[in-house]
């Protein structure tokens, strides 16, 4: 099973599912990470903690934490 953290950057994913707490889930659900949406990962910060993904035109980061917590379509 893939998940967003596993992208190289500027390859493209299809999210599958978000296996986080409900919190995090509908705040993600509200920013368009939602099933069969195109996302690639395009800036990583210095620490490599976090990524910058484009998902539906616009730019959001997430800690690689959580990103692990996203699958992809294979």
């Amino acid at each position: 099973m893939k998940c967003l953290n596993d992208l190289k950057m500027n390859e493209n994913g299809y999210i599958k599912k978000i296996n986080t707490n409900e919190n995090l889930r509908k705040r993600l659900l509200d920013l368009g990470f939602i099933e069969n949406t195109l996302i690639k990962p395009v800036f990583s910060n210095p620490s490599n903690d976090s990524r910058a993904y484009e998902i539906r035109g616009s730019l959001i980061a997430i800690r690689n934490s959580d990103a692990k917590e996203i699958t992809l379509i294979s």
